[in-house]
């Protein structure tokens, strides 16, 4: 299934994984058009920092004098607390340039529109146990990509039905009961 970048995709979620523990990341994603409710939420999360938990505006450039901004305009949002335990520059160096280049390969693949008129919000998780910058960069492409693509196109029809009927006996690592 194949979408425009002309399709409605405001208020579209969807999630991806990319790389290996402890290096791997996994990220949500919200896509909104400029205007509508949705980019209003992203845009009152990206004006509410907390400590710990401070917004990106995706911006890259060798320097500091020299970052654009990534278009369409891509909010980081950490869920992980950045600081001691775990280094800055894995959120926001690393896997913002990931998370950049993630949102570069849709707008390359039409799945998207490199403007003004699409926002992109991204919930990110590093492992606070990461220790290889270029890994969690990787990781980080390869979960925004798999997660953009979800959002602009859905789950394919197989993926539904198999979810529906292994629904009793579906887990995650997270869950330990039976």
């Amino acid at each position: 299934m194949t979408s425009s970048p002309t399709s409605d995709i405001d208020g579209r979620l969807a999630q991806g994984w990319g790389g290996r523990s402890p290096n791997g990341v996994h990220v949500n994603v919200l896509l909104a058009r400029r205007g509508s409710p949705t980019a209003a939420a992203i845009t009152t999360a990206f004006t509410s920092p907390r400590p710990g938990f401070t917004p990106i505006l995706a911006s890259l450039g060798e320097s500091q004098p020299s970052y654009t901004t990534l278009n369409p305009p891509t909010v980081i949002l950490s869920k992980s607390e950045a600081g001691p335990g775990m280094p800055e520059t894995l959120v926001f160096g690393a896997a913002q340039v990931g998370i950049a280049q993630g949102v570069l390969d849709a707008v390359a693949r039409q799945m998207l529109e490199g403007n003004q008129d699409t926002v992109v919000f991204v919930s990110l998780w590093v492992d606070p146990d990461g220790d290889d910058e270029t890994a969690v960069k990787s990781a980080a492409r390869e979960a925004t990509r798999r997660a953009v693509e979800e959002a602009v196109q859905g789950l394919d029809a197989d993926t539904v039905r198999r979810l529906v009927e292994e629904r009793d006996t579906v887990t995650h690592p997270f869950y330990g009961g039976e």
